[in-house]
């Protein structure tokens, strides 16, 4: 079973721990965790006045710090970020909602985990073809999208005589979604046993927003 201990800090007014769990695993694995999550997207996509699968799409990643719960053979070290953990790889829409996520060990290039990330998307999302992402993503990766999926990767670069802080245009939608995801407490670091388990908890976190664009 997963991080019993952190599970048993649920609310007191939810049912108990293992029965909470035991839905969450069940749904995660019948895939209905991300139907709620797609069919919520589909909505607030129609009520924006777009069409309810997207075309064009926005990747990043991010590296988190895993728990002990954590075993060490699912998480790895991230040097550029000095973090030991897991990596969250994600797909968006242009509007910041999720399309795919991926859980990886921090170690993982941005472009190798880019790949098994962009055959979820077009399983997922097959009218794709435009995905922007930063200089990670450069290389071999491009000709690979192309072949395999007919997906354009378009590298959004950083203007390199602009000093400081800059707004780079697409990729500060994804950056957003990220700073939405680590907002949420259970993703804060990443205490699951099963790293399925903290890709589950990346699209429950999404239904909570998206459902709240839907009711404001």
């Amino acid at each position: 079973m997963d991080n019993g201990i952190k599970w048993r800090a649920l609310p007191a007014d939810f049912p108990p721990w293992s029965t909470v769990y035991n839905y969450f695993a069940a749904w995660e694995k019948a895939g209905i965790t991300q139907a709620l999550l797609d069919s919520l997207r589909d909505r607030v996509r129609l009520r924006e006045g777009r069409a309810a699968e997207p075309t064009a799409a926005i990747a990043d990643s991010q590296s988190v710090k895993a728990a002990e719960t954590v075993g060490e053979t699912s998480r790895g070290f991230d040097a550029g970020k000095k973090i030991n953990g897991r990596k969250r790889h994600i797909v968006v829409d242009t509007l910041g909602l999720l399309l795919c996520v991926l859980i990886t060990p921090a170690s993982v290039q941005d472009r190798d985990g880019a790949r098994p990330l962009l055959n979820q998307l077009a399983t997922a999302c097959r009218r794709v073809r435009l995905v922007w992402a930063d200089g990670g993503y450069a290389g071999t990766l491009l000709d690979w999208a192309k072949t395999n999926h007919k997906i354009l990767v378009q590298i959004v670069k950083r203007t390199d005589n602009v000093a400081g802080f800059q707004v780079l245009p697409r990729r500060w939608v994804v950056e957003r979604t990220l700073a939405w995801i680590t907002r949420h407490r259970r993703c804060v670091r990443d205490y699951e046993r099963l790293p399925e388990h903290h890709a589950a908890m990346v699209r429950w976190t999404m239904i909570r927003i998206t459902s709240q664009r839907l009711t404001k």
